[in-house]
């Protein structure tokens, strides 16, 4: 049944996104809030002339407002920081990504949406970057310019267009941006590098010739390059020069993909990190103090939401962290809230939607308060400016400045909806290699069986 439902999602969108180129599942109510927020920022003039006016409920509207999610980071800043308008109850549907699990559970209600209840119907839903065009290119999604969300001139022009459909009709906002960095212990880095400090230890690894070079001298200290062999997949997932899937269907592995494949094989073999997926406790184990694991790789939301037991009061290492560019610029994930047609709430998609984007408090509160690199840039430039401000994770360097550099390059290229299980499953079956429990003829044999399991559509070797 689900994949009759996904198959059906699909068929909608294949055409449009084609033309340009056991799972837990939790449900949680977010009460109304008592007190109010500051008021959203005033639009810019050239398109918008009005301040946008605190949350009122239309009397037509509902009183249920369904969030689908497939974690709880965004709903803890809705909680932290958005006011409900009274009388209405937030339920928030939440499941894990893992295996497509999410989308399946997505793609169930969406198909539903016209036949549901008001109190059942999917009043706002999250997206990533991985499989986003999979909404934004169908009619199950709505354009956000109608409802009142106009003002975009300090979001980051890149998350406008990966919100947009093929027409330029924009279906969402995200209220963060996502450039990513290397993200180094800093104490491992003065062993093996002789320097901690973030330009020194950037010129030392800002090419992947260096950083493999210096994956020796790190093993040859007792340590790791890197916690997981996929640490760097991100990098060269995001450097591609062409999509998985070409427009006739055929599979397609980028020439930076293949790297990767080649530095993963060679890391593994020479001891520098740990064959394991980058969510497991293997890896994660290394974030703690008594950990081994010189290199991560990821954006803000990474060392904030991902990296707990670094933070970890009795057994992590919590300031002796630090972040440079490292080989290669790039950007990771994201998470978009997306408007679905359907829904008995407009009013209250866009008053979200505005708030996290235009609301220079709640902004400001994203980024001093929750580590987040928020999708406003007067905001971020302003704590990139500010002397006094510096990560306490981070030993107090000001990531926000480092941040502002490098999401001036972000490009959102490249990307089809089959992006996060091909990414999945490609690590998951070439592990399997590294490992030496598959043939590399093996590995690739698993990969086009899992892929022709998961989209018969698609053409493989």
């Amino acid at each position: 049944m689900k994949k009759y439902l996904a198959l059906l999602l699909a068929v909608l969108m294949l055409a449009a996104v084609f033309t340009g180129c056991a799972s837990k599942e939790t449900t949680t109510d977010t009460p109304a809030a008592s007190t109010d927020t500051a008021e959203p920022a005033k639009t810019d003039e050239n398109t918008a002339a009005e301040e946008t006016p605190a949350a009122e409920p239309a009397s037509e509207e509902g009183k249920v407002f369904n969030i689908y999610a497939w974690n709880e980071e965004f709903k803890g800043f809705f909680e932290k920081y958005y006011t409900v308008p009274e009388g209405v109850t937030v339920n928030w549907i939440i499941t894990p990504s893992a295996d497509g699990a999410y989308q399946d559970k997505l793609d169930e209600a969406l198909l539903n949406q016209e036949n549901a209840s008001a109190d059942d119907k999917v009043d706002l839903f999250l997206a990533e970057a991985d499989y986003i065009q999979k909404y934004t290119e169908s009619p199950v999604t709505q354009d956000v310019t109608a409802l009142g969300v106009t003002d975009f001139s300090s979001t980051y022009a890149y998350t406008v267009q990966a919100a947009s459909d093929a027409s330029g009709v924009v279906k969402g906002v995200s209220f963060q941006c996502c450039p990513a960095a290397l993200i180094y212990r800093r104490s491992i880095a003065k062993d093996v590098l002789g320097t901690d400090d973030p330009a020194e230890v950037q010129e030392l690894l800002n090419s992947w010739d260096k950083f493999n070079a210096v994956a020796a001298d790190a093993k040859a200290k007792g340590y790791l390059m890197t916690a997981s062999e996929a640490a760097t997949y991100r990098v060269f997932s995001n450097n591609v020069s062409e999509p998985w899937v070409d427009a006739n269907n055929n599979l397609q592995i980028d020439p930076a993909i293949q790297t990767w494949m080649q530095q993963a094989k060679d890391f593994s073999d020479n001891g520098y990190t740990q064959d394991c997926d980058i969510w497991s406790d293997e890896c994660t184990a290394q974030m703690f103090g008594e950990g081994k694991a010189m290199c991560y790789f990821g954006p803000a939301w990474y060392f904030n939401f991902s990296m707990g037991n670094a933070q970890d009061a009795d057994k992590g290492c919590f300031g002796d962290w630090a972040i440079c560019e490292g080989p290669q610029a790039h950007f990771w994930g994201g998470t978009w809230l997306l408007a679905p047609a359907g829904t008995d709430n407009p009013t209250m998609v866009a008053d979200i939607m505005n708030t996290f984007i235009n609301n220079e408090e709640v902004c400001t509160n994203l980024v001093k308060n929750e580590a987040q690199f928020s999708n406003n840039q007067k905001v971020n430039e302003t704590v990139a400016q500010d002397p006094a401000y510096g990560s306490d994770f981070l030993g107090g360097q000001n990531d926000i400045a480092l941040f502002c550099d490098l999401a001036k390059n972000i490009k959102f290229e490249n990307h089809t909806i089959y992006d996060q299980l091909l990414n999945e499953g490609l690590q998951a079956n070439w592990r399997e290699y590294c490992k030496g429990t598959v043939t590399e003829d093996e590995a690739m044999s698993n990969f086009y069986k899992y892929i022709n399991e998961k989209y018969p559509t698609i053409v493989t070797p």
